[in-house]
């Protein structure tokens, strides 16, 4: 037996009878229908999560239900919200396509539209050839030459920076460690700054 024929089975079981059932009432009732006794609790449980059975616990019992109006409830709803759908799907099909039509007028082939295209085109493609020149010229541009020189300025007032903290640190080191100034002119050289750094 399939597994959809021991749901359907099982779900025979509560629309023929129209009753309430404990899990082991459905167990003889499903092996009855042929449905094996170890797959009824499983079974059971896909139709109760697809809410086809009903499930309540009451107490120390857990009990079952489903009714066949509840079905055709479910079913009649399903067709109308499908319908709506179809509907609201009809109407925005409509207003797109007056939307497209809309957009269309004025826009009909003709001698002129065609020659207005292969103007545009052309327009086109003479203002790329006239964007790859300006690009050639870049490095003339008078705003980036601007833009260096004032980089310049300000690398070599960062440079300046560095050199009056390198000989403060020096100055420090000295005054700090007497006697100790040929070692720490060594460090200072060993490290990338000359004595005429400047």
């Amino acid at each position: 037996m399939s597994l959809e024929e021991k749901r359907e089975a099982l779900l025979g079981i509560f629309h023929d009878t129209r009753d309430v059932f404990v899990l082991k009432d459905i167990e003889k009732l499903g092996s009855k229908k042929g449905v094996v006794l170890q797959s009824v609790k499983e079974v059971l449980q896909g139709l109760v999560d697809d809410d086809l059975v009903h499930q309540e616990r009451i107490g120390a019992s857990n009990f079952f239900w489903s009714f066949p109006s509840e079905a055709a409830v479910k079913l009649h709803s399903a067709v109308a919200k499908l319908e709506k759908q179809i509907a609201d799907n009809a109407k925005q099909r409509e207003d797109l396509e007056s939307k497209l039509a809309q957009a269309k007028q004025g826009k009909e082939d003709s001698a002129d539209r065609s020659s207005k295209l292969a103007e545009l085109q052309g327009l086109q493609q003479q203002a790329q050839k006239l964007d790859t020149e300006v690009a050639a010229y870049a490095d003339s541009d008078p705003e980036k030459l601007e833009a260096m020189k004032q980089a310049v300025e300000v690398a070599k007032d960062a440079s300046s920076r560095w050199l009056d903290n390198i000989e403060a640190l020096r100055g420090w080191c000295k005054n700090r460690f007497q006697g100790m100034e040929d070692q720490l002119d060594g460090f200072f050289r060993e490290n990338g700054v000359a004595d005429d750094m400047e």
